[in-house]
């Protein structure tokens, strides 16, 4: 796990000097060791953090033995053994590296066919001043990039493209109301004009006639005709798949544990991972004084179970006041998943153990885990398609939170954009019809929906997943993970994001996913085999914070630093009185709107410290 850094110029218009700040700027995701490379047109920099071969040899950026080609990385490509195996040539390291390298310089993009695991990376050929940028399927490991037309630079996270002297960065409105929206910006966009994210599965070369981007894996494209019903290969098939994936991410040449928060995918991560460790398995977890919010014991009562050496950290309001601001720099543009702060508290805790977590991220989108595939499901019935406006407007007559979220539920504009429209309004978030009454400039369009297209019919529930594995996924909790593990130097892997897992899950049955009631049914079975089930019997909560409480208290200085008129007023993005008709709202105890409060703060926030 790194930070890389670079560009690609055939003018210099970018110069050796920015490629050190740049390359210093992510420090925090590397800090064992730094290298640079530069020839006048490509300059490539690595922030390292030594996962596998400690030694300097293989330290980056790398050269090929026998091409020229030179290589920046970030992640962890896990059956690095086997190519190298196939590849049949000397290795001078024992890195998965130089396995990329070397692969690369033989097959070109092909070779990436074959990777298994979490990566961002680029790849220079030296004579043909050909550059390729390269992202795993699943966006697990981040890759931002510049492109003016003329000129490229890339990075691992926005704030090091933030510091070249060269270009001078604008905020884009549209991406503003989109964050509005969903929390964060949906890719290929950023809060920049002429910034983008590199999106899942695609790479993007550069070369003297121009740019290329183009997908090498998708979502859409692992879908098959026909599902697996049939229940006892499905489970058998299942957890092969899990107990490989994980004993891949076990490889490790320094201390590992995992991140056990007592629900149903990081359990039986661990589960497996205590499995299949030579040694006592580290398991780490957060808590809340608030009880309502607290699953600690749950997380103890597993770690019990598995006999692992369990480390616990109790999350006060206190916490979360000292840790809000740094959470929203680290996250560099606007971005409101305030379950970053007791994230970055785990990850705090963890890295004093441990160098590498596995997490249980994923689980949810490919097993039907969240409340809105219930809502995808309803608002797909005829009978409620012909009376939800008028449900609507009952609905909005109680005052509970509930029902005040179930009328915003009903009240969407159009089937295209429901996807999108549920998941802001399972979030409390502002729905295109508010953005309308909110934006100074009005909304912008929420983009172009998702193609939907299959070989098979897609039930409701499976849409809405598919819509979150390839938006709300990548965007937003991979986001979260990886900035909140990299700022403490601790690598986090996702063993239910291998990608042969989730071609899998994809064509899993919905009824081995979601069964009389049961979400994750099937996950749930295999489970079973390992921690009794009588741990689970409760209900979901999700990793979520009493961010409502902590606004109206410990976190209230918030709302009077960055929501007064003077400062709404000075930027202009909102509409002073609509925001504090909000504000006026959730201090009077209506407390559903606490999240269209939290996203108000968080981009005033942003717009202070970058506009």
């Amino acid at each position: 796990m790194c930070g890389i850094a670079g560009f690609l110029s055939f003018d210099s218009f970018f110069s050796e000097k920015s490629l050190s700040r740049i390359t210093r700027s992510l420090q925090h995701r590397g800090p064992d060791a730094e290298g640079l490379f530069y020839d006048g047109t490509c300059g490539l920099g690595h922030r390292r953090l030594s996962i596998l071969d400690l030694s300097a040899v293989a330290n980056q950026p790398m050269q090929a033995t026998e091409h020229p080609y030179t290589i920046v990385f970030n992640g962890e490509v896990y059956n690095y053994r086997e190519i190298g195996t196939r590849l049949n040539v000397p290795l001078r390291t024992t890195s998965d590296t130089e396995v990329i390298l070397e692969a690369f310089a033989r097959q070109g993009i092909k070779a990436v066919e074959s990777f298994n695991g979490m990566f961002a990376f680029a790849i220079y050929h030296q004579h043909r001043k050909e550059l390729h940028l390269v992202r795993d399927r699943l966006g697990i490991k981040p890759l931002f990039y510049y492109w003016d037309g003329q000129h490229l630079a890339f990075a691992s996270e926005l704030k090091a493209l933030r510091s070249l002297p060269e270009v001078t960065l604008q905020p884009d409105p549209q991406a503003i109301s989109r964050f509005m929206h969903r929390g964060y910006i949906p890719a290929p966009g950023t809060i920049y004009r002429n910034v983008y994210k590199l999106q899942p599965g695609h790479y993007l070369s550069m070369t003297e006639k121009g740019l290329e981007n183009k997908p090498y894996w998708s979502l859409a494209g692992s879908l098959s005709g026909e599902v697996v019903r049939e229940e006892r290969a499905a489970k058998k098939q299942l957890e092969d798949l899990l107990i490989s994936s994980v004993q891949y991410q076990l490889i490790s040449d320094v201390p590992l544990g995992v991140f056990l928060s007592g629900g149903i995918d990081s359990s039986i991560v661990a589960a497996l991972a205590s499995r299949q460790s030579d040694t006592k398995l580290n398991t780490f977890s957060i808590g809340f004084t608030d009880e309502k919010f607290n699953e600690a014991p749950y997380a103890r009562a597993v770690a019990a179970h598995l006999g692992t050496e369990h480390h616990e950290f109790t999350v006060s309001a206190a916490d979360a006041r000292e840790l809000a601001e740094p959470m929203l720099d680290a996250y560099d543009e606007p971005y409101a998943d305030s379950s970053a702060i007791p994230t970055m508290l785990v990850s705090r805790l963890a890295r004093q153990h441990v160098t590498v977590a596995l997490c249980g991220d994923g689980g949810d989108e490919l097993f039907f885990g969240y409340g809105m595939y219930g809502w995808a499901e309803r608002l797909a019935n005829p009978w409620m398609k012909a009376f939800r406006k008028p449900a609507a407007q009952l609905l909005t007559l109680p005052r509970a939170p509930r029902y005040q979220k179930a009328a915003t539920l009903f009240d969407y504009e159009d089937e295209a954009g429901l996807p999108s429209h549920i998941f802001s309004q399972e979030q409390g978030f502002f729905s295109e019809r508010e953005l309308s009454s909110l934006m100074t400039d009005g909304p912008a369009a929420n983009g172009k929906p998702y193609d939907m297209r299959s070989p098979r019919r897609l039930t409701p529930r499976e849409k809405q997943a598919l819509y979150d594995l390839r938006t709300y996924l990548p965007d937003d909790l991979l986001t979260k993970v990886d900035r909140a593990s990299m700022r403490y130097g601790l690598e986090a892997r996702v063993p239910l994001l291998d990608h042969r897992l989730v071609e899998f899950a994809l064509n899993l049955s919905p009824r081995l996913k979601h069964r009389n009631g049961v979400s994750k049914y099937l996950l749930r079975e295999v489970l079973y085999g390992y921690v009794p089930r009588q741990l689970f019997d409760r209900p979901k909560r999700g990793f979520s914070v009493p961010l409502a409480d902590w606004l109206r208290n410990d976190l209230k200085y918030l709302q009077e630093k960055y929501l007064n008129r003077d400062l709404v007023n000075r930027y202009g993005v909102v509409k002073w009185e609509t925001a504090a008709g909000l504000l006026a709202q959730f201090n009077g105890g209506n407390s559903y709107v606490y999240g269209r409060v939290w996203l108000l703060i968080v981009l005033h926030y942003w717009l202070e410290k970058h506009a």
